[in-house]
Order: structure tokens, then C-alpha cells, then sequence
């Protein structure tokens, strides 16, 4: 089971962001393919780190039972023998690389986020100034820009360059696109996708899936602020801060996507109906827990093999 769980680790990180890339549907639900491209990664990550466990753990001590589980760890962290075998000096130590890894990387990518944010909130304190009707901290600013600034207190930035060259209505329109930004914790999002690249560079999965994250939560925010905007206003707002550049650390409503995003509001598809949501729900599921299903196979099957051996003994 260990080597087909490798296998699948493999095949997921080299096959599946091609077939992810394919998906003709994930601009019409782009909250489904965020989660689409998560559950692929995590199931990556998932397989690899369970292959390893297959290693250490053999089957038949995960078939006793989960309070045999416990007892047969409890030896294996005491019983020397135990731990001198390769296959479980191998195991472990692979399982707890991949976890240090991502645990290092992780926090060092959120502390830098933090930091930079910190910084630049310093100096919005200074050169901005809350405005109540907008709900934005307006700075004095040629260059047109809004984007947002997330965290424990986040809040929406707009530029007094901003503010000159869009109508009101577009000003409403792409503060709710920062506004879904903020309160769907995008910042979070993204910064998952860029710990498992920076953990794991060059695996194709994981650089993939970095990129399109970053593109549908902006497709995502755009939806949400057309529930309550006209798509023009959104459309006009994004030409308009098309060339703006943002910090690194923020989201911003213009950048490299924003002309796609123009056509894709001025065409709206239609959404995704019933069948197809159900399918792309049923595919999430199935990544995230067919790692798990394969590794429990064999502990599952040799529980019922000792039981039911039992079971024929006492007959």
C-alpha cells in the first residue's frame, strides 16, 4: 500500500493541475475550484506523508484497533528493536522531513506576510485617513490604487488617484470586491497555496495551483461584489486600475488579471447547475479522503482477518 500511495503522490503532482488546467468551468465557480485545487494539494501532501506512515506502521498492528494503535506506538517509541528496523527508520524519518518542512516554511510565510503588513499600516496610519461613508482608509496618492490590507484589522485602501478617476458607483463597486476579499480571509488562502510552493519548489501540482488560487479568489471577489453592483461599474473600475501595482502582501482589485476579468463580467456564464456543482463536490470529497481510504485499506482488512478469525475460533 506504501508504494501505491507514493504513486499516487506522484501522479497528482505531475497529472492532475494539467487536468485541473483543462476544467472549462472552474470561471463559472471559482469558490468550487479554490477548494478543487486545495483538496488536490492536500491530497499530494496527504498521500506522501501516509505512504511513509504505511512504511513505519505495518498493517496488521493498525488492524488491532485504535487502542492497540496506541499500545503498538507506545512500543514502537520504546522497543529498540522495533526502531532499528530500516523500514521504519525510513518511514518516520521521511513523515517527520515533510511535516518540518511545511511547518518552517509555513510560519516563515506568514511571519514575512505579517511583518510586511505591520509596516505598511505604520505608514498608512501617517499618510491616510479614515473615511466613514467609503468604510476605506483614504491616502494622498497620485497613482491609482485600491487594494486591501488583511489581517486581525483588516480594511480597504483607496487612493485619492482613485477616488479622481472613478465614478461613485465604481468606487462602491470595487471597495466590495476588496470588502469580499477581507471577510472570505483570501490572505489565508493564498498564503496556503504559497507555503506548499516555497515547501516543495518545482513540483508542478503546487506551483500550478499557487497561480490559479491567485487568480479565482480574484474571480471570486468580483462575484460577490456583483450581487450587489452592476458588472459594468466593476468592469469600468478594473480598465481603470488595470496598470495600478499593489504590495506584494495586499490584494489588490487591478494587476495582471484585470482585463480577463473585464470580459468575463461584461459575459457572464452561467453558473454551474445542480449536476455539475454535486460532481465537482463529489470530486473535492473524494480527494481529500481517498489518501486516507487507501492507507486504511490494509489495517481495515487485516482487522476483520483477525476477527473473524477469532470469531470462526470460538465457534
Amino acid at each position: 500500500m506504501a508504494i501505491i500511495l507514493a504513486v499516487y503522490s506522484a501522479f497528482a503532482a505531475l497529472v492532475l493541475p494539467r487536468m485541473l488546467r483543462r476544467a472549462t468551468w472552474a470561471d463559472r465557480a471559482p469558490r468550487l475550484a479554490i477548494a478543487m485545487w486545495q483538496a488536490a494539494s492536500a491530497s499530494v501532501v496527504a498521500s506522501a506523508l501516509l505512504s511513509a506512515f504505511a512504511v513505519a506502521v505495518p498493517a496488521s498492528v493498525v488492524g488491532h484497533g485504535l487502542a492497540g494503535l496506541f499500545e503498538a506506538c507506545a512500543a514502537l517509541l520504546g522497543d529498540e528493536a522495533i526502531l532499528s528496523s530500516t523500514s521504519t527508520r525510513i518511514g518516520l524519518a521521511v513523515g517527520g522531513l515533510v511535516l518540518a518542512r511545511l511547518a518552517y516554511t509555513g510560519g516563515a510565510v506568514m511571519l514575512g506576510a505579517r511583518r510586511a503588513r505591520r509596516r505598511h499600516a505604520e505608514a498608512l496610519a501617517l499618510l491616510g485617513e479614515h473615511d466613514h461613508d467609503l468604510d476605506a482608509l483614504v491616502v494622498d496618492y497620485e497613482e491609482r490604487l485600491v487594494y486591501c490590507l488583511p489581517g486581525r484589522k483588516g480594511h480597504a485602501v483607496i487612493t485619492t488617484g482613485a477616488l479622481r478617476s472613478l465614478a461613485p458607483e465604481q468606487v462602491a463597486a470595487v471597495l466590495a470586491h476588496e470588502q469580499a476579499h477581507l471577510r472570505e480571509r483570501h490572505h489565508l488562502v493564498l498564503a496556503a497555496a504559497e507555503t506548499l510552493a516555497q515547501a516543495f519548489p518545482r513540483v508542478p501540482m503546487f506551483d500550478q495551483a499557487r497561480v490559479e488560487i491567485a487568480r479565482l479568489v480574484e474571480l471570486q471577489a468580483d462575484d460577490v461584489a456583483a450581487r450587489h453592483h452592476q458588472r459594468v461599474h466593476i468592469a469600468a473600475a478594473l480598465i481603470r486600475l488595470a496598470t495600478g501595482r499593489v504590495p506584494a502582501f495586499a490584494l489588490g482589485a487591478g494587476g495582471e488579471t484585470a482585463l480577463t476579468r473585464v470580459r468575463r463580467m461584461l459575459n457572464p456564464q452561467a453558473p454551474l447547475d445542480r449536476r455539475e456543482r454535486l460532481a465537482g463536490l463529489s470530486a473535492v470529497a473524494a480527494l481529500l479522503a481517498g489518501p486516507a481510504v487507501l492507507a486504511a485499506a490494509p489495517g481495515v482488512g487485516a482487522f476483520l482477518a483477525h476477527h473473524c478469525h477469532s470469531f470462526l475460533i470460538t465457534l
